[in-house]
């Protein structure tokens, strides 16, 4: 049967495939008695399912790419440990053993046993391991109940599939990054949410906030996506596929159109540069900053450095990925931004979740409650500076104290590298992150003792309307173009300007060809985004001229009818 799912279409393009269902929920498992004389079999049975997850998860280690981040690999072996701990692999069989219960009973109520204790610890990093566990113990289950896992690693990829999953967090899309899917699609999610940057940033079709696909959607079942117009089509007739492959045809004709302007002068028509930067989270992005033509790195996401480990990276460990980013683009300027965890991206270690963590310890505030953790990054940037063109860039920046801590904190990383004889760059430029309208509205402060400065739009616009940017069901009120935004990002431009100090987005606002002359006509003259939007970016610069798009602009600041923005931004953008 043929259906269609509408949802937010968070990545363009178009994908046709199989889908490929993301294991999320537990699996039912019965529950029955044994006669005693078919216990010593029903231990080799669940024995038997152990080892065979273990070959799975074997397999799937073995599957990694050698490019492949180094979480990864962690992520496999915990999973490992955790499947050859005697609280898994043992104590079910005393379960079996005393109660007489079939063996995937004994493991199911082992499994709620450890959750509710992981429940009681106190510890947030702690207390989080216990998804780990109820992944492994999942997989053990489905061997058992004859489901063995698919491994997400090891698809046959002979023809397109599909991701299919209630939810995929920004770690989940690092350990997929490696993985060929044509396209995802989930139930949950936000257009900027993380996991929707990185869609685009992998230029994969993807459609979030479907609320009910994995319940309706089978494996194998053929799919369309439609990641521009957020529609997902369920097992179409030939007439409908034969449509969208016509669309899927001109999408990537137009696509390959784009790559002509790679090495084209990026300036406006009436000969303003424009600067076009890329964001990045991983070493492994910078063919796609090339392949782009980007003029360097404005936001290199060094938070992913931190996802899907135990353990905390070392100094040498971030030194190395640092430098190994800046050598690769030879001279060109890269931007770290110190460690942006919280609110999508959790910190897994050190502090209880928030009720509100969008609200909660994030960001720059995280860093200076763990003086150890940010010395440790601010020792690495500087170590890499001397290595390439890199400028540090402090996140969520709101009071003048952070910035001044801020400050403090550098310099004190300064001085005990020149104690321990270690070169770096003492003129690195030290920018900050403008997210929240209490920083938009003190730009001209932060300007004055920083170096540059960045709107992060994707939080300055949540925080200035007060809308979570995750949430789907308030999606319809997260909009760009309110004029209170529009009037902070205006008023950040011009601060900057006053100063001589140089501004950018990097937030998806940079990376929207439709807002390119808005952003434009704001002064803005420095853009940073995904590699996989550059291009079109880069088309619309090349079609502006800057003093056609002011009278319009004006109207749009002023304009307080909603009705009416759509007209005033198609007028501006033709």
């Amino acid at each position: 049967m043929s259906f269609s799912l509408h949802g937010i279409g968070v990545s363009g393009g178009i994908a046709i495939g199989y889908a490929h269902l993301a294991s999320s929920a537990r699996v039912e498992v019965p529950q029955y008695m044994l006669e005693r004389k078919y216990i010593k079999e029903e231990l080799a049975r669940f024995e038997d399912a152990i080892q065979t997850t273990r070959a799975e998860l074997e397999i799937l280690r073995s599957h990694i790419p050698p490019n492949a981040p180094a979480e990864l690999s962690v992520f496999l072996d915990m999973h490992l440990m955790f499947l050859g701990d005697s609280m898994i692999a043992e104590e079910p069989k005393r379960l079996i053993r005393e109660t007489q219960c079939n063996a995937e009973w004994a493991l199911a109520q082992q499994m709620d046993a450890l959750v509710a204790r992981f429940e009681e610890i106190d510890d947030a990093y702690l207390r989080s391991r216990q998804e780990d566990v109820v992944q492994v113990v999942q997989r053990v289950l489905k061997v058992l109940t004859g489901h063995p896992s698919h491994l997400p690693l090891d698809i046959d990829f002979d023809v397109e599939r599909i991701l299919v999953a209630h939810e995929l967090s920004p770690a989940d899309m690092v350990l997929f990054k490696n993985v060929h899917f044509a396209a995802f699609i989930t139930d949950l999610g936000g257009s900027t949410s993380h996991t929707a940057i990185l869609a685009r940033g992998m230029a994969m079709p993807s459609v979030m906030a479907l609320h009910n696909a994995r319940g309706l959607i089978r494996d194998h079942d053929l799919l369309i996506v439609d990641g521009r117009d957020g529609v997902v089509i369920v097992n179409p007739d030939e007439s409908v596929l034969t449509e969208y492959r016509l669309k899927q045809n001109q999408w990537r004709i137009d696509t390959d159109k784009l790559k002509r302007l790679k090495t084209s002068k990026s300036a406006t028509l009436d000969g303003t540069p424009i600067e076009l930067m890329a964001n990045i989270e991983l070493l492994q992005d910078v063919d796609a900053v090339k392949t782009a033509g980007a003029h360097g790195v404005g936001l290199f996401r060094s938070e992913f450095l931190f996802l899907n480990r135990d353990d905390l990276p070392s100094e040498d460990e971030q030194y190395e990925s640092y430098k190994a980013v800046a050598e690769a683009l030879n001279g060109k300027p890269v931007t770290i931004r110190t460690l942006d965890l919280g609110a999508d991206k959790q910190a897994p270690w050190g502090h209880t979740v928030a009720d509100n963590p969008a609200l909660g310890l994030r960001a720059i505030r995280l860093c200076l409650a763990e003086p150890g953790l940010f010395h440790t990054q601010l020792r690495a940037i500087l170590r890499a500076s001397q290595h390439g063109q890199i400028r540090m860039l402090i996140p969520m920046l709101v009071s003048f104290s952070e910035l001044r801590q801020t400050l403090m904190r550098i310099e004190e990383a300064r001085v005990s590298l020149r104690k321990d004889g270690l070169k770096f760059d003492e003129n690195i430029p030290v920018g900050g992150m403008i997210e929240v309208p209490a920083a938009a509205l003190s730009a001209g402060y932060f300007a004055e003792h920083l170096d540059f400065l960045s709107i992060g739009t994707n939080d300055l616009i949540q925080y200035t309307l007060a809308i979570d940017r995750a949430d789907d069901s308030v999606a319809h009120l997260y909009d760009p173009l309110h004029p209170a935004v529009l009037q902070l990002i205006q008023h950040t431009i011009r601060a900057g300007a006053k100063l001589g100090k140089p501004v950018s987005v990097c937030g998806e606002m940079a990376g929207d060809p439709s807002l390119t002359r808005l952003l434009l006509a704001l002064g803005l003259r420095s853009f940073s985004m995904q590699p996989a939007s550059l291009l079109q970016v880069k088309q619309q610069i090349l079609k502006s001229h800057l003093e056609e798009l002011s009278p319009t602009i004006l109207r749009l600041l002023k304009n307080t009818d909603p009705d009416k923005t759509a007209g005033l931004l198609n007028r501006l953008n033709t």
